[in-house]
């Protein structure tokens, strides 16, 4: 199947949509990828070694959770809405930071789902950029939430009940 960029399926904008390719996308999982180097999405976010800090392993697995969900949006016929991360857990990265021109590949899959909180299992693998490597550099389990539209109205103005 062919698919969008990344920023189609989630409801924001450059320069805050960190992942470049969307590689699968099933029913409870999603695949993306992104390359760390100075010429594309991540270029704001490297260090001055042309790294990216692996803590933004947690902004990656949840655009990913982000790609999953604002897919099946637009498969209902709606467009992406607005989730939250409630919180990581377990998050291990075996690794200070994702060196310049590594490719990452995020894999999240769904543990459970019930109405509008889900939690996901999710796994980074670093490749170089010659296709070796394949190594898992983080995991964790997060936890999100994707409130309606009006109690998000809410929240953003600080009225919720």
């Amino acid at each position: 199947m062919n698919y969008l960029c990344a920023e189609h399926y989630l409801p924001h904008a450059a320069p805050m949509v960190l992942i470049e390719k969307v590689l699968n996308v099933g029913e409870q999982s999603a695949c993306c990828q992104v390359t760390v180097n100075s010429d594309g999405v991540l270029a704001p976010f490297i260090d001055a070694q042309g790294n990216l800090p692996a803590w933004y392993s947690i902004e990656l697995m949840a655009q990913t959770v982000g790609v999953w969900s604002g897919w099946h949006s637009q498969q209902r016929g709606s467009e992406p809405r607005l989730g939250m991360l409630l919180g990581g857990r377990g998050l291990k990265c075996s690794v200070p930071a994702f060196p310049a021109n590594g490719i990452l590949t995020i894999d999240v899959s769904m543990l459970l789902q019930d109405e509008k909180l889900a939690s996901f299992e999710c796994v980074i693998t670093l490749n170089t950029d010659d296709g070796t490597g394949g190594v898992s550099v983080a995991e964790a389990r997060l936890n999100t939430y994707q409130p309606e539209p009006e109690e998000l109205k809410k929240l953003m103005q600080g009225t919720a009940t």
